[in-house]
């Protein structure tokens, strides 16, 4: 005879669907007279979790093995919650974490300014910056439930009109989208005023030279290429276009019946002036490219505003926010030099960069590196749940921002090392648990089979180094 034990229903909430039904068999002479100890462990997801935290030097160097923040991590890859609930999470997964006393009184630690520094160090070691390294930039913000400011968690500009108060994040990557340091800024800090303190600091701490950053429009004001310029620093950003350019006029006029081949790229040299050079503005170029499905998206925006302000203008539809409506005194009209000159531009993209003797090539595919940043902003909010609704003081928030920073470095290298989403490698191993029986002095261990497909990824892991 043998005794079974059928253990297929789920562990919480995102174990489900449940997995194919298994069951566990060891017979009395297995387990003896003495009495047993039937633990369920989670042992496959959070030990993976934990080893490419482990194997992941960039969070581990800087924690001198701090267990309460190697869990923390562990456990906002698994499932993202809030401090508390986490001890849950670990609990359920078979790891001994903290007590709940234990882990406020580690939180301030990682608050502090040196240990942040230390994290975001290790992050460029791991990345391994060298000459001539690409750094990307980008700037998010993220929101509170509350209606009052604080002086930090303030109401500002929010790309969702959110009126909520905020604070602004400044996140550097490599050009692959790893982390290598995040800033948190008063929510009504403008963008372009938080990129200079982040890359000076990081550049500061790291002795790093010959380095190019890239950054979208919105970080093009004048004062920052100046800045970067005296910094040393390269720059890549994208460029507004307010007016046709006149290279892209020229070619109009020597090609006037002849289609916008896909992929044009002209190229506009813009030497400073002797004005500009006394305010330390460098030479640049600035490289525009057209594409047929940029073009054809700005179009039919263009066609569906135009639709709108129609219908505004002939008394069918309140009139709203649309460019292209003119209000002259009581009478509306569409501005219709306005639409001529967008439908002129639309397809059209400039870059800028200081970088004069590089090729338009090499400058307009290290702009397009941006969607990494991007990716690895949407990875912070949504598969890690960045936004710290259940702090409130300054500190706490830095310590969380701490821990969403190390679990994103680490996920960003199991996705790396893998091939997969983390929230795919997450949904599949955390169904394959182990079982731990303790009978006496003996220890049995039982483990669901894995599928080839996981049994391949945490392969990847171990192979490097992950144990």
């Amino acid at each position: 005879m043998r005794l079974r034990w059928w253990r297929s229903r789920p562990q919480s909430r995102s174990d489900w669907p449940p997995a194919k039904p298994s069951w566990i068999s060891v017979s009395p002479g297995e387990l003896g007279r003495s009495r047993c100890r039937l633990p369920l462990r989670g042992q496959r997801i959070c030990g993976t979790a934990c080893a490419a935290h482990t194997t992941c030097s960039a969070s581990t160097k800087p924690t001198g093995g701090d267990e309460v923040f190697r869990q923390l991590v562990c456990a906002r890859i698994i499932e993202p919650t809030s401090k508390q609930d986490s001890l849950r999470v670990l609990e359920e997964t078979g790891v001994v974490g903290p007590s709940y006393p234990t882990l406020n009184r580690r939180l301030p630690v990682f608050a502090k300014a040196a240990f942040r520094k230390a994290l975001s160090k290790a992050c460029a070691d791991h990345a391994a910056l060298g000459p001539a390294s690409l750094v990307l930039y980008d700037v998010s913000t993220l929101y509170f439930e509350t209606d009052a400011g604080d002086g930090f968690r303030e109401p500002g500009f929010s790309k969702e009109r959110r009126l909520e108060p905020q604070i602004t994040l400044g996140l550097l990557t490599d050009a692959s989208g790893f982390p290598l340091t995040v800033a948190a800024f008063e929510g009504n800090k403008a963008e372009t005023a938080t990129m200079l303190p982040v890359i000076n600091a990081f550049k500061t701490a790291h002795d790093l030279t010959d380095v190019t950053v890239v950054a979208d429009a919105g970080m093009i004001s004048e004062a920052n290429q100046t800045a970067l310029q005296a910094a040393g620093l390269s720059f890549i950003l994208g460029a507004r276009i307010p007016f046709l350019p006149d290279v892209v006029r020229e070619w109009r006029d020597d090609h006037p019946d002849e289609a916008i081949p896909d992929g044009l790229v002209l190229t506009q040299p813009w030497p400073a002036s002797s004005s500009e050079k006394a305010r330390g503005i460098p030479d640049r170029v600035i490289h525009y490219q057209y594409r047929h499905d940029r073009a054809r998206r700005t179009l039919r925006g263009i066609d569906e505003q135009i639709a709108k302000a129609q219908r505004a203008v002939d008394g069918t539809a309140a009139v709203k926010r649309n460019r292209f409506i003119t209000l002259t005194g009581a009478t509306k009209s569409i501005n219709r030099d306005l639409e001529a000159k967008t439908r002129r531009l639309a397809g059209w993209k400039g870059y800028t960069t200081n970088l004069t003797t590089e090729s338009a090539d090499f400058v307009i595919g290290a702009y397009h590196q941006l969607w990494r940043i991007e990716k690895s902003f949407r990875m912070s909010k949504h598969d890690l749940r960045a936004r710290p609704i259940y702090h409130h003081t300054r500190d706490s928030i830095e310590a969380h921002l701490s821990i969403v920073f190390a679990a994103l470095a680490v996920s960003h290298w199991i996705e790396h090392q893998t091939g997969w989403s983390i929230k795919k490698f997450v949904r599949t191993a955390r169904r394959y648990r182990t079982v731990t029986i303790q009978a006496g002095r003996q220890i049995l261990t039982a483990a669901e089979p894995l599928p080839d497909d996981l049994a391949e990824a945490l392969a990847k892991i171990r192979g490097n180094g992950a144990h």
